[in-house]
């Protein structure tokens, strides 16, 4: 502040010193000096009181002073000319001085509201949400899922397909092994349909990275320059873009966070495919590939029962539901198979397990399983 009253009082003893050496109007050299000093001082007091006032207004004021008065020059012209000579002055100072007037005041109010609407589209802009870039990887591809979730919407930006991608799903392709050229055909026709999907924006960018000879690091390098996002269902790139700070879309996360939540406690009714791998397991899977590993269900085998759930264990690699099969209380249910079956203890032996034998080859001769019958067969 102290420099610019160094400015303001060169600048005033300049302007009386001015005035000074002119002496408008006549004035003696005293005189015009004062009035010199006196429009200094107003021109200070003016500059003073604009510094408090917003930036806004002053361009508002000024392109207002200036529209009015282009506005208004023409109509003094003319006011003038109509006018004889000795009125012809004030006539034209009369048009122009309130043009200019409500120029200066309307730009300068209405400059706040120049600002207001510049800042709300600012900010209307500001809370558009900015999509990142995903880019896919060569396994998403081939997986094919990435297409059905693009055709719903759920995926926002630009899929980036990068060249590099594409030369290894052709070499896939052209593969001599059947299954590779296989799953790199169906890889080039998962990009064709993404490619023909409405409201998907496909990009397919030349970037490369000869430094580099793996694909899953180009990927990388490519996500680090452009701050986009790779989207894939590949363990290990998932594990290795994260330690390099690159963010992630794994596939197979979402699709296990869409499983149905089962609670322990929970019934449900599975159809058991196979033995476990621990004593008297059998193992089922769910419609969404979820494994069910239950328990006393050995025996259970191509037979769909009812199950109580005992945990459910979540893993990166997906989800496990552990289960117990009650044979007590599926004693009381007729069985499922729609075949009645006979139950045969041996009477040498009460100590043998009870076995299971079907209708019809209880009445066929020869074709006993038990022990009893067998030696039955024997004896006679």
């Amino acid at each position: 502040m102290k420099e610019l009253w160094g400015f303001r009082v060169v600048f005033a003893a300049g302007f009386a010193l001015l005035s000074f050496a002119f002496e408008p109007f006549g004035l003696g050299p005293l005189p015009a000096s004062a009035l010199g000093a006196l429009l200094a001082a107003a021109a200070i007091f003016l500059e003073i009181r604009l510094h408090r006032v917003a930036p806004q207004r002053l361009i508002g004021a000024a392109a207002g002073l200036i529209v009015g008065i282009l506005a208004a020059y023409p109509l003094s012209l003319a006011a003038g000319a109509a006018i004889d000579s000795a009125g012809a002055s004030y006539v034209q100072l009369s048009v122009l001085l309130p043009a200019a007037y409500l120029g200066l005041l309307l730009g300068g109010r209405k400059g706040d509201a120049l600002l207001a609407g510049k800042i709300a589209g600012d900010a209307a802009e500001e809370r558009q949400p900015s999509f990142t870039s995903k880019i896919l990887d060569t396994s998403v591809i081939i997986d094919g899922r990435i297409a059905d979730v693009a055709e719903t919407g759920f995926i926002e930006g630009t899929l980036v397909i990068p060249q590099f991608v594409l030369w290894e799903l052709q070499t896939i392709a052209d593969s001599s092994d059947s299954s590779r050229r296989n799953r790199g055909r169906r890889g080039l026709d998962i990009l064709q349909r993404i490619q023909n999907t409405p409201n998907v924006d496909v990009s397919i960018v030349e970037n490369d990275y000869p430094l580099f000879k793996e694909v899953d690091l180009k990927l990388i390098e490519l996500a680090k320059e452009t701050e986009g996002t790779i989207v894939t269902n590949d363990f290990n790139l998932n594990k290795v873009a994260r330690l390099h700070g690159v963010s992630i879309l794994n596939l197979n996360e979402l699709a296990n966070s869409l499983k149905p939540v089962v609670l322990p406690g929970e019934t449900m009714q599975v159809f058991i495919i196979k033995e476990g791998k621990e004593y008297n397991q059998g193992v089922a899977y769910l419609d969404d590939g979820t494994m069910v590993v239950v328990d006393n269900a050995r025996k259970q085998i191509s037979k769909k029962i009812e199950i109580s759930v005992t945990s459910v264990l979540q893993t990166t690699a997906g989800k496990m539901i552990f289960g117990r099969y009650d044979e007590r209380g599926a004693a009381h249910r007729p069985p499922a198979g729609g075949g009645q079956k006979l139950r045969q203890a041996s009477p040498q032996q009460p100590d043998d397990p009870v076995e299971e034998l079907d209708a019809p080859d209880a009445r066929r001769p020869g074709t006993h399983r038990s022990r009893y019958h067998r030696t039955e067969h024997a004896g006679r």
